[in-house]
């Protein structure tokens, strides 16, 4: 059940996006649900993923990625992004509509009811299940584990000023599906490269909170952004290091050339950007900031496919 009366996009939706152009007023408010409108947050999901087919290729010996697997990696992506926030949008409901920022999403604003949202939910799982269940067993038990990090997000910020480290755990396990995908295994490659996405998402989604950090302080939500307070920006260039040596290390662990370390350079100049322009009092550029982590990943990735490519005989 939609009302239409209540339509109307989020505050932090790409302007002008096609999902609030084209799509009948019907199904914006699933569009919204799914965050089409806001895709920065799927290739954050997809990209660890992609990293880990490219190192996976570079342990055989490199050459052309399986571009099968990263097409089925990159809808899944999308589609469990979009099961995600539907679960965290149920499960927020009553939160979202206290924050200024959140307060037009569609279940808070009553677009959208808990039990639309729950069949959406399930219809979103479900094709996710046919995506999954393409591959090898191995990556079907990753796949469905990953489930429990999913359900649990939501209820970190109640807990502990830490919900971005649970947010890391459940968007980089790619990183450990995509070599169990590639290669039928998870070695210590593919373990450097989960822990240094946790601390990428650590780095990325700290920027992040700080957009709702008042709201957050009234309303009892807790997060990483008002733990670390005015020393958020110090503890910010920790977490890119670390992110950015231990995806670095998984590189030298998989074998991989010199491209690849080139992207990671790339990425840390990147990162180096990222600090020099981001100020945690001004919401719009702690978004815009935010956002640019796709580049950030896209990167890395360049110089994992690069690199593998290279190492054809």
């Amino acid at each position: 059940m939609t009302h239409a009366s209540n339509d109307r996009p989020v505050a932090d939706a790409l302007p002008g996006h096609w999902a609030d152009r084209l799509l009948p007023q019907s199904l914006r408010p699933y569009a919204r649900l799914a965050r089409l409108e806001r895709p920065v947050g799927a290739w954050l999901l997809a990209i660890p993923g992609l990293w880990a087919i490219c190192l996976a290729q570079i342990s055989r010996g490199g050459g052309v990625p399986d571009l099968k697997l990263m097409a089925l990696f990159l809808a899944g992506a999308f589609i469990m992004r979009a099961a995600g926030c539907t679960f965290n949008d149920i499960v927020d409901r009553d939160f979202d509509a206290r924050v200024m920022r959140t307060q037009a999403r569609p279940i808070a604003s009553g677009q959208v009811s808990v039990k639309a949202a729950a069949v959406f939910l399930a219809a979103l799982l479900a094709l996710g299940l046919v995506i999954l269940l393409q591959l090898n067993a191995l990556s079907i038990a990753l796949g469905a584990a990953s489930l429990a990090l999913v359900a649990i997000y939501p209820f970190m910020k109640r807990v502990t000023y830490w919900p971005q480290f649970f947010l890391g755990l459940a968007f980089n396990w790619g990183a450990l599906l995509g070599f169990s995908a590639g290669v039928g295994q998870i070695g210590p490659a593919a373990l450097s490269l989960y822990a240094g996405g946790i601390f990428w998402t650590l780095a990325y989604d700290t920027i992040y909170a700080h957009q709702d950090k008042e709201d957050d302080a009234l309303i009892g939500v807790k997060s990483s952004a008002l733990r670390l307070g005015q020393a958020s920006k110090q503890w910010i260039v920790l977490f890119f290091v670390a992110a950015l040596a231990l995806i670095d290390l998984a590189g030298v662990l998989a074998g991989a050339g010199a491209m690849f370390h080139f992207g990671v350079a790339a990425a840390a100049a990147h990162a180096g950007w990222q600090i020099v322009r981001l100020d945690t009092e001004k919401p719009a550029t702690c978004l815009e900031t935010f956002r640019s982590n796709r580049d950030f990943g896209l990167l890395i990735f360049t110089g994992a496919l690069i690199a593998s490519l290279a190492a054809l005989p």
